[in-house]
């Protein structure tokens, strides 16, 4: 372990570095970086202690890093989820197999896509950044309001952003995922 007990892969990767194994090309690092400055501001506007703060940071460089990867290189990781969202369990994998035992952390890069019931904080703010990011070119000025809300008011855009990507994956006529079924059912208990 190193800076703030955290793993030597993480700290790197707050720093914007990512691991040997990552597939990202340059479109797909400017969301990384995006997706960063978001979860950065973000936490600091939350008080986050350092240690959090270089988790975000981490969680946002690495949420992609297998994004561009051939399709096959991730079935042996994540052969349980559909291919459009196999990159995040696969990246999860990977690290968990380099040594990161960080369950958090884990669990948002795995989850990012979907959701799911028991979203810690950092998984919960990580699937925000992720759909908000200002490159993202669907309903632009509806995305700035939201993040105008952010952080503050997270629970109500955390809703919203769940309600439009489940609206998303019926008007593609795509199936629901039972993580996405119970993290929405979980936020509307919470209202």
């Amino acid at each position: 372990m190193t800076r703030l007990d955290l793993h030597p892969l993480i700290v790197a990767a707050a720093q914007g570095r990512l691991p040997e194994w990552a597939a990202v090309r340059s479109s797909r690092r400017a969301h990384l970086a995006a997706v960063a400055a978001l979860l950065h501001g973000w936490a600091q506007e939350l008080g986050l202690a350092e240690r959090d703060q270089l988790r975000w940071a981490a969680v946002a460089w690495l949420h992609d890093a297998l994004r561009d990867a051939d399709a096959s290189a991730l079935e042996a990781d994540a052969a349980d989820f559909p291919e459009r969202v196999r990159h995040g369990p696969a990246v999860a994998a990977r690290l968990q197999r380099s040594g990161v035992d960080d369950e958090e952390l884990l669990e948002a890069i795995r989850y990012h896509s979907l959701g799911r019931a028991g979203f810690g904080r950092l998984g919960c703010f990580l699937y925000l950044a992720d759909y908000l990011e200002p490159g993202r070119d669907f309903a632009p000025v509806e995305n700035a309001a939201l993040r105008a809300r952010m952080p503050a008011d997270h629970e109500a855009v955390l809703r919203l952003v769940c309600s439009r990507r489940i609206a998303d994956l019926l008007d593609r006529g795509l199936p629901l995922r039972s993580e996405t079924v119970d993290f929405w059912n979980e936020l509307r208990a919470r209202v």
